[in-house]
């Protein structure tokens, strides 16, 4: 789930959190959904916008496709190069592909929407280089609904919040089919899955969300420690429960 893209010791952080909830049962089940939705056929050329390590783009190769991703963090283009060698990856911008008109025949953006500049143009440009017929899956979540079983319910909710907050477009992920529909796509569907932990995968995200909610003023320091205490404590023995719906996008060029 994509945090700041600032400085490479943030972005170390990102890839450990980032290996771990997408080593989940759900996040494994969700691609694998994505990579349905795309449609492709064998040799079919797919984008993977905001590639990150390059795990999808690994995957999409296998499955037969001329898999292409794209990112601006120098950190994890490194990663997925040293990861998965023989892939294709690039530094590119989401509103500037390295595709000509209508050459791709399938557009992927996993986790990336919320933090974009400008989501309308790079959904504009994902129409440019998809061929008519192509299809787009965006997945996602909305930084407003994280639900976090805790013994301070509303000091959660202001957590929660306080963080969605910190995010240029927190809530876009309810936004995907109108913003698709408004772009011009059509066959326009949604899905919504639900990932659940309950062991430690998630203790530096919610750490991380405590810590922005008390750099913006909305909790103080004591109350910031108490929180992640409780949740360090919660993970520890086996009582954590966190869960986070995931929306999912589909359309046609």
């Amino acid at each position: 789930m994509p945090d700041t893209r600032t400085a490479y010791t943030d972005a170390e952080r990102l890839i450990q959190i980032l290996d771990a909830a997408e080593t989940t049962p759900d996040a494994t089940a969700l691609r694998a959904r994505s990579y349905q939705l795309l449609r492709l056929h064998a040799g079919a050329t797919v984008i993977d916008v905001g590639c990150g390590t390059g795990r999808a783009v690994a995957e999409l190769a296998q499955h037969g496709a001329r898999a292409i991703g794209v990112d601006l963090d120098p950190a994890m283009l490194a990663a997925a190069r040293s990861r998965f060698p023989d892939i294709d990856v690039r530094a590119a911008d989401a509103t500037d592909l390295p595709l000509g008109d209508g050459q791709a025949h399938g557009y992927r953006a996993d986790k990336v929407y919320h933090v974009l500049p400008e989501p309308p143009a790079a959904l504009a440009e994902a129409r440019r280089v998809l061929a008519p017929g192509g299809r787009i899956v965006l997945l996602g979540q909305d930084w407003d609904i994280m639900i976090i079983d805790s013994d301070q319910p509303d000091l959660t909710r202001r957590i929660v919040h306080a963080r969605a907050d910190t995010i240029p477009h927190p809530r876009i992920a309810r936004a995907y089919r109108n913003l698709l529909l408004d772009t011009g796509f059509h066959d326009v569907e949604v899905e919504v899955r639900t990932a659940i932990f309950t062991d430690a995968t998630m203790q530096p995200l919610l750490a991380g969300h405590a810590d922005a909610a008390r750099q913006t003023g909305a909790i103080s320091v004591e109350q910031a420690e108490a929180w992640v205490s409780e949740q360090t404590q919660r993970a520890a023995s086996g009582r954590l429960m966190v869960a986070v719906p995931m929306f999912l996008a589909a359309a046609t060029r």
